[in-house]
């Protein structure tokens, strides 16, 4: 499909001047040949100079003449005029200047990638890697035989089941389901809040404003105390929160003395809990790891270099099984897998290349043998055996996540309850065209194929859902989309119609109008679901993909 330009001519604006700058051919003469009798006169005194000058200004403030100005279109994506590039609708148009958005590749546009029509597009389904070591006889007598050898049926939540809108004032960064209590919920967001929530009772939900002073990252509970959550936040300091009271202690602060400049001041955003160790660890966005004792609530030991000097260390991972393994993610294009009976720089077990930044690096929940990355070129990246190959991933999905400008990055997470370790959940940045409303669903991958499994969406849910999170014991999914977070469930009855409970769907705050465009995740006209607006759109859309056919 060939770049596409709007035939709409671009209008002229005339705008009146406050004040003249250009002056006309004559006047200028004028004042040339009346600067050059001052200069070539000694009997001119300072009085008659300020006078002149002041002849000069008031003659050109009374010619005021208007400016014409005309707009050209400019290309948002290479900064050239003479084409636009971008989304119209659910249609995204390329820059000429720019290979395919999606998969990076030149000599097709996104709209009719190979990718976007099919996700296991070139991706070898080849589910183990063979290297004939002593790694793999024990992986294979072990690890792999715990494995079950039928894969079972995958449960899809494909329905909203209950949602809070505007539950949060800025755009959800984070969520942890409660690992004792199945109806809790615990969010954090952009301006730094902790939140509560009862999905099961739906009206009772509670915000803590008084933890962090900006974006809450990350957050994990302690192993021994399930009242207590651990959050790592860009105000360079790590709290322990008392999800009861709200009560919270700041274990690390980074920034002691206050902000210092861009280039003093840390942040923090890998965070987990080692619970074998007792330790939880954080790390910042100067490459840095700490570590701290949950027992005493102190730091112990200093920093330790993990990543390239000045690079943001995005994701930390600790293995499953095995407490000494810890996997990391950053900015430096790199994920690493350490030992932590010697963590020293440059001491890392392997490192992952990647093209871009990594956005998430996460060990498969059941036996920790497969390796999952979400890195900004598009690609969802697996490896199928922490003892095979390493050199080069398993498979490499294409899949659209390059955006985080305005957005909480991307990140595909296991679903903990699938024992073949096959199943991941990812949302979707370029939107699809569904009955004519653009939405961006969100994406069950197949990881051993990578074939889309499912594609979740609701036409009330206009926005993007980055963050999302599988319920480990139950059939839950949920999405923070924007300001508002949505709890869904498998649908119970075979036809696609259903009734919306009205007690099930919370508005709170008020729905701003805000001109900062659809991609800001922070503005609160986007928060559509359950509008007047919305009511006029069909009661539900959802779609699966089985065999490669689309059903609607």
């Amino acid at each position: 499909m060939a770049p596409q330009t709007r035939g709409t001519s671009f209008p002229k604006i005339v705008i009146e001047r406050d004040y003249d700058t250009e002056e006309s051919s004559e006047e200028e003469e004028e004042h040339e040949e009346d600067d050059e009798a001052l200069n070539d006169s000694e009997e001119a005194s300072d009085e008659e100079r300020l006078e002149e000058k002041d002849e000069a200004s008031t003659s050109t403030k009374k010619r005021r003449e208007p400016i014409t100005i005309s707009l050209k279109r400019v290309c948002k994506v290479c900064k050239k005029p003479g084409h636009e590039a971008g989304f119209r609708g659910a249609t995204y148009i390329d820059c000429p200047m720019k290979p395919c958005f999606l998969c990076k590749m030149p000599g097709h546009t996104t709209m009719n990638c190979p990718h976007r029509v099919a996700t296991e597009f070139g991706v070898s389904p080849a589910p183990f890697k063979s290297s004939h070591s002593s790694l793999e006889y024990v992986f294979e007598r072990q690890i792999k035989c715990r494995l079950p050898a039928m894969k079972p049926a995958y449960v899809i939540p494909n329905k909203v089941n209950c949602a809070v809108i505007r539950y949060h004032s800025r755009r959800v960064t984070c969520l942890e389901f409660h690992p004792t209590k199945n109806n809790i919920l615990i969010s954090g967001d952009k301006k730094g809040q902790l939140g509560v929530w009862d999905y099961g009772k739906v009206h009772e939900r509670i915000v803590y404003g008084n933890i962090h002073g900006c974006i809450l990252n990350n957050m994990k509970f302690n192993p021994s105390n399930d009242g207590t959550i651990y959050g790592a936040s860009s105000d360079g300091t790590v709290s322990s929160t008392d999800l009861e009271t709200g009560i919270s202690l700041s274990l690390v602060n980074l920034n002691p003395n206050g902000w210092q400049g861009p280039r003093n001041w840390r942040m923090l955003y890998g965070l987990d809990m080692n619970s074998d160790r007792g330790v939880l660890l954080a790390a910042d966005n100067f490459g840095l790891l700490y570590m701290m004792d949950v027992r005493s609530n102190d730091v112990t030991g200093k920093p330790i270099l993990i990543h390239k000097k000045g690079s943001k260390v995005t994701g930390l991972h600790c293995h499953p099984l095995q407490p000494d393994l810890l996997m990391s993610c950053g900015n430096d294009h790199f994920a690493r897998i350490w030992d932590m009976r010697r963590l020293e720089p440059g001491s890392s077990i392997y490192n992952l290349p990647h093209k871009r930044v990594v956005n998430s690096a996460y060990f498969s929940p059941q036996s920790g043998s497969k390796i999952l990355t979400t890195s900004q070129d598009n690609r969802i990246r697996v490896w199928d055996s922490i003892f095979g190959d390493l050199d080069s991933p398993s498979r490499e999905i294409v899949h659209s996540h390059d955006f985080n400008r305005h957005l909480t990055p991307f990140r595909a997470e296991w679903d903990p309850k699938d024992v073949s370790e096959s199943l991941v959940v990812v949302g979707r940045y370029i939107s699809e065209n569904f009955n004519g409303i653009a939405l961006h669903p969100i994406d069950f991958i197949d990881v051993t194929t990578g074939q889309l499994v499912a594609e979740v969406m609701d036409p009330n849910i206009t926005t993007i859902s980055p963050v999302n999170k599988l319920h480990p014991r139950d059939d839950v999914l949920a999405c923070g989309s924007s300001r508002s977070i949505f709890i869904w469930k498998p649908e119970e009855n075979s036809e696609l119609k259903r009734e919306r409970d009205e007690t099930k769907i919370i508005l709170c705050g008020k729905s701003e109008k805000s001109g900062k465009g659809k991609l800001d995740d922070d503005s609160g006209d986007d928060d559509t679901y359950g509008s007047k607006s919305s009511k006029t759109k069909k009661p539900c859309i959802k779609s699966k993909v089985h065999g490669g056919k689309r059903k609607c």
